[in-house]
């Protein structure tokens, strides 16, 4: 019992001090920014919201990924919504849709949208050449990196995973 509370003690100490780390080297940055070039703004900026974002699922790509993913892709990038606006069949994506909807030909007209079942483990493959280079995203990560890896299963080469609106400094990139 006193172990335990050691540890936990422990556990909360160290990700309190990484909090003030952080909090520091953002003000620091924030209020030097402008002296800073933006690749080292860039790699500040990967470190510091991977030290801040402690319950990132598996998977889910680091924000400074996402940037070089996107720059990269260029136009041939294919983001892929994998989120069920079925309140029945994924309650839980109700939070992230109020924040991001889904695809449209006028909002977020590089996306599509194509829902990945939990219960089949599949989702419908998309119409696109197989070295398209594809962002997965769910609400939060977890359908996002099932969906990844099932394209990868299917051919597809070039493929991460986004996260959700839930990974704010995901999606701030």
């Amino acid at each position: 019992s006193s172990y335990k509370v050691n540890v936990l003690s422990k556990l909360l100490f160290q990700k309190a001090h990484k909090i003030l780390i952080v909090s520091a080297l953002l003000i620091l940055i924030h209020s030097n920014a402008f002296m800073l070039g933006p690749s080292t703004r860039l790699a500040i900026r990967g470190i510091t919201s991977t030290s801040l974002n402690m319950a990132r699922k598996a998977g889910v790509a680091e924000p400074f990924e996402i940037q070089n993913f996107v720059q990269k892709a260029g136009e041939k990038l294919l983001v892929i919504d994998v989120r069920n606006p079925d309140a029945n069949q994924e309650p839980g994506d109700q939070t992230s849709l109020a924040v991001a909807g889904l695809p449209s030909d006028t909002f977020r007209p590089q996306a599509m949208h194509l829902i990945y079942n939990r219960t089949t483990n599949s989702m419908p493959l998309p119409d696109v050449p197989l070295d398209t280079p594809i962002i997965t995203h769910c609400g939060g990560g977890g359908r996002g990196q099932q969906a990844k890896e099932f394209l990868e299963k299917n051919g597809f080469t070039t493929v991460i995973n986004g996260g959700g609106p839930k990974e704010t400094d995901c999606w701030a990139e």
